[in-house]
């Protein structure tokens, strides 16, 4: 191979960065792959060839007294066939690890245990206050006869013999191996020969169980609570998965919570306090408190009271609560409120409500006539 073509063999100009180098011989590498092109001795020569380049290109120490003129076999050096390296270099290993994701390792590690879900029913009230409830999730737990380890008792999991405890298996293709879970034991690196009668050698079984879970107050109707490592618990000593417990909380019949953490109530008043204004009481969520009704309020005023709303999230204080006043009409009037409403329209005579909408609303039908 001529020390000149190193670099058009992976068809890069002379001064590629180390990144276009590593690209282009990763395009190539896959192209002339043995495993792409089995039997077929000339892409085996051009891969042997993109190895040789890259391997000098890649190296700055080679590649700089390569460009001074210098030479580097590509069959001699390290990690290539007669050079007495025994296969890939570490970095071409780890390249090819990439292309053909084929990766070794050592066992894996035992598999996390699924999440559950539940859900608990509370009434308003204990969602305002907290409370500690009662849950019971069928899971999958430790069997109890084994203990988790799949094994039958008076027996323990033996060291896999096919890959001797590592949890990988090798194969050999050609002048490199590929590393893969080893297919006798998956990859835990021990295998059960007795397994246990109760749960088959899974180390699991279904059960009941019962958890106390504390429920913070201010919570809403759908609010997950996350409580860990409460979940099932993970195959051959895995580590567990979480359990989380929804709210379902009901109703109130006075108090409507609002999505942004505030509590809303509707408040009717008369026409009188609506008028003349006035001191009412209101409910809370610790008894009632007095508020003022301003002279001349309108029908749908909100009145707030604040921080004596459902607790925040974190215990970052209390929401609000907003009083939506309602002017309650009657419909059945007594003779004498009859007659006392008669003498109140009488003396308002000279207020009428809809004389500006009526002069406002000829003007414009006169203007539009005038068109």
């Amino acid at each position: 191979m001529a020390a000149s073509d190193l670099y058009s063999i992976l068809g890069v100009s002379r001064n590629a960065s180390a990144d276009e180098i590593k690209k282009a011989y990763r395009k190539l590498a896959r192209q002339y792959h043995p495993d792409r092109n089995p039997g077929d001795e000339q892409a085996e020569e051009k891969f042997k060839e993109v190895q040789q380049a890259y391997d000098t290109l890649s190296d700055p120490d080679k590649r700089k007294q390569y460009d001074a003129g210098g030479m580097f076999s590509g069959f001699g050096q390290r990690g290539y066939p007669g050079g007495g390296g025994g296969g890939f270099t570490s970095d071409l290993g780890d390249i090819f690890s990439t292309i053909f994701g084929r990766r070794g390792g050592a066992q894996q590690e035992p598999a996390r245990g699924r999440d559950l879900e539940t859900e608990v029913r509370l009434s308003f009230e204990q969602a305002m206050e907290g409370v500690e409830v009662s849950v019971t999730v069928p899971k999958q737990a430790a069997c109890p006869t084994c203990h988790g380890s799949g094994a039958k008792p008076g027996t323990a999991p033996i060291t896999c013999p096919r890959c001797g405890g590592r949890g990988i298996d090798v194969e050999s293709q050609g002048f490199f191996s590929i590393s893969q879970p080893c297919p006798r034991c998956g990859g835990r690196g021990e295998v059960i020969e007795s397994p246990c009668e109760t749960c088959g050698g899974s180390g699991l079984t279904m059960q009941r169980k019962r958890y106390r879970v504390k429920i913070p107050p201010g919570v809403r109707d759908g609010s997950r609570i996350r409580v860990a490592g409460k979940g099932e618990d993970g195959p051959r000593g895995g580590p567990p998965g979480d359990l989380y417990v929804a709210t379902r909380v009901a109703p109130s019949p006075i108090f409507n919570q609002r999505s942004d953490g505030n509590l809303e109530v509707p408040v009717p008043i008369t026409i009188a306090e609506a008028i003349q204004g006035g001191t009412i009481e209101v409910p809370t969520l610790n008894g009632t408190k007095r508020i003022r009704v301003p002279a001349g309020t309108k029908h749908g005023t909100v009145q707030r009271l604040r921080g004596e709303g459902p607790p925040k999230p974190g215990g970052r204080g209390r929401g609000d609560i907003l009083y939506r006043l309602e002017v309650e009409i009657p419909r059945d009037l007594t003779r004498e409120q009859k007659a006392a409403l008669g003498d109140f329209a009488e003396a308002m005579n000279d207020h009428d409500p809809r004389e500006r909408l009526i002069r406002d609303a000829s003007a414009r039908s006169r203007k539009v006539r005038g068109k």
